[in-house]
């Protein structure tokens, strides 16, 4: 069972208007809920392509009962821990006139002790029967930014391999624990790679680990550092979406390295398979498993002649 916990998920509330007037009562035509947040996306990719997994982290309120709901809707196993305060919204509101959206961002819930007592009891439990697992996004109010960092080695205590896919004071703590790979939520700037790498290559306190391998992800491709090697692979022009591979792209990606991860492929199978598979995930959420079987012949991995050793 892969296991993918997201701390601070997000209910995505979109209204769709045929016209919005700023100062008055608007009706709204069309809503939709989804269930946002990194580590839910990998979930629903996972189940999507058959694997066994289960998401959890924290929901709260009227706002976690709907991202419950609508996960199961979509088949997504879940078992999360309960939290008094309501799970954030992000609410849109678009303007089908003209094309205009304007979003709303709620701040995050905050996580009581208490809270933060059974989430660690409730992940510990989870990791008797699990074969992977995945920590994505950001972190709630209340939490330390050590919790990325205490959940890799109490998964590490179980054997079970950490995707650590997140940014700032979260991902340093988590990256010094060694998870077998690291995921950096951060542009590639050559300061910051180099931070990231140092980190993941020579982290403190654990000198049994092994080194993490690390993947960074830009608008043109992934490259992978590990202490076998260096590998890239060129990204298709439906991956560039702004400044960096489109979300629904990114969030498949890393859903694609798992199975990798858990089963200790090499390199360049986890990256074809990884790479297939975000290219055939659609924005709405549908896997094309004609297009992830004539992309799995088609990805092209390089062999570069860096990386760090061991």
């Amino acid at each position: 069972m892969i296991v993918t916990v997201t701390l601070n998920p997000v209910l995505h509330v979109d209204y769709a208007a045929d016209k919005i007037t700023p100062g008055a009562s608007n009706p709204v035509r069309r809503v939709r809920y989804r269930a946002g947040g990194r580590g839910l996306a990998v979930a629903r990719v996972l189940n999507t392509f058959g694997h066994d997994v289960v998401a959890a982290g924290l929901i709260g309120g009227s706002a976690g009962e709907l991202i419950r709901n609508e996960l199961a809707r979509a088949g997504v196993p879940a078992q999360f821990t309960s939290i008094t305060a309501e799970s954030r919204r992000m609410v849109t509101v678009s303007d089908e006139s003209d094309g205009v959206a304007t979003s709303f961002a709620e701040p995050a819930p905050y996580i009581t002790t208490e809270e933060l007592g059974r989430l660690a009891s409730d992940y510990l439990g989870l990791l008797a029967d699990a074969t992977a697992v995945v920590l994505c996004g950001s972190l709630p109010e209340g939490l330390p930014p050590e919790i990325y960092g205490s959940f890799v080695s109490y998964a590490a205590g179980a054997s079970v391999p950490v995707i650590l896919d997140a940014g700032g004071s979260a991902l340093a703590h988590g990256a010094a624990r060694r998870p077998a790979l690291v995921v950096p939520d951060l542009p590639e700037q050559e300061q910051e790679v180099t931070a990231v790498v140092d980190v993941a290559a020579e982290p403190a306190g654990e000198p049994s680990a092994k080194p993490s391998s690390v993947a960074l992800l830009s608008q043109t491709g992934v490259r992978i550092l590990s202490a076998a090697g260096e590998w890239r692979v060129a990204f298709g022009r439906r991956a560039a979406l702004g400044g960096q591979p489109g979300e629904a792209f990114r969030d498949a990606l890393v859903a694609g390295f798992v199975p990798g991860i858990a089963l200790a492929w090499s390199w360049p199978d986890t990256l074809r398979h990884a790479v297939a598979l975000a290219q055939a995930w659609s924005a709405d959420g549908e896997l094309d498993v004609t297009a992830y079987e004539e992309a799995l012949t088609a990805v092209n991995v390089q062999k570069l002649p860096s990386g760090y050793s061991s």
